[in-house]
């Protein structure tokens, strides 16, 4: 006979793993969707997102196209659909690179520890200090805005994040039965690392590089409102959202939209690295 307590405890659980599971499936979902708009926005919009027609100026969504047009006279849904290609390759580059380098360097560290360990903290510390607005403006002032220095402003930043990240996680790893083992048979630290450390801690990276992808659009956003992102007339949310300021009473559909674009790209990003840190922690998959 099955314990009551056994079954009340059983029913307590399933609708956590349930709400956990929507989340994975959610943000799967919209992030799935937003990756299809913006390879589709590669071969196909409405209108040509670039492309003005003043006689059409600021007209409501359904009036002329899905979503209205702005001051300019160009397509709303035509440059959401660009946007999300412009943003998304932005987030998605920086984010590879500073999580590619920022891991590789708290790898390091905690292979190596002592002095190296110490230093790569107060570079991070340095790099903290500098929120990547700041970057991004001391980049521009030396190349200009565009494309390259939004990727480099947030990656820069994401190297300390993912280097800490890692070198916690790392550092347990270091402490676990199978490295004492490994290095008692004579394995390198190099080769522990690359055989035993890397391996165990790579769900933990994939998890946080998702949920930092979040804070990369909002980054690209901030960057793009300020004029720092991607050189016009290449539309991006973040400049369409500046660009509609002087227009919230006569035409709020230009700040509306590309700022619902942005909540929603951060929400999935957000729910897809919170259900992918329970589908893969182990501690969950055990209860």
């Amino acid at each position: 006979m099955v314990p009551i307590a056994a079954i009340a405890t059983s029913r307590g659980r399933r609708p956590f793993r349930l709400s956990r599971r929507r989340n994975l499936i959610s943000g799967a979902v919209i992030v799935a969707l937003l990756i299809a708009v913006a390879l589709l926005s590669l071969v196909w919009t409405p209108l040509p997102p670039e492309k003005m027609q003043i006689v059409h100026k600021l007209q409501p969504p359904l009036a002329f196209g899905l979503l209205g047009t702005d001051q300019f006279g160009r397509d709303v849904l035509s440059m959401l659909m660009a946007g999300c290609w412009n943003s998304l390759s932005i987030a998605i580059t920086a984010v590879a690179i500073g999580g590619t380098l920022g891991s590789i360097a708290g790898v390091s560290a905690a292979a190596i520890r002592g002095p190296f360990e110490a230093l790569l903290m107060r570079i991070c510390d340095v790099i903290f200090a500098l929120p990547p607005i700041l970057s991004a403006m001391v980049l521009g002032a030396f190349l200009g805005p565009g494309r390259f220095t939004a990727i480099a402003a947030i990656a820069v930043f994401m190297i300390p994040v993912f280097a800490r990240v890692t070198l916690a996680t790392s550092l347990q790893a270091w402490s676990r039965d199978y490295v004492t083992a490994a290095r008692a048979i004579g394995n390198s630290r190099l080769a522990i690392s690359l055989r035993h450390v890397l391996p165990n801690i790579i769900s933990q990276i994939i998890v946080h590089g998702a949920i930092q992808l979040g804070l990369a659009i909002l980054t690209e956003a901030g960057l793009s409102f300020l004029g720092l992102g991607m050189a016009p007339p290449a539309p991006t949310w973040g400049r369409m959202l500046a660009d509609a300021q002087t227009y919230l009473a006569l035409a709020p559909w230009l700040a509306i939209l590309p700022g619902l674009a942005i909540a929603l790209t951060v929400l999935g990003f957000n729910m897809l690295g919170d259900g992918l840190g329970d589908l893969l922690d182990p501690r969950e998959a055990s209860r």
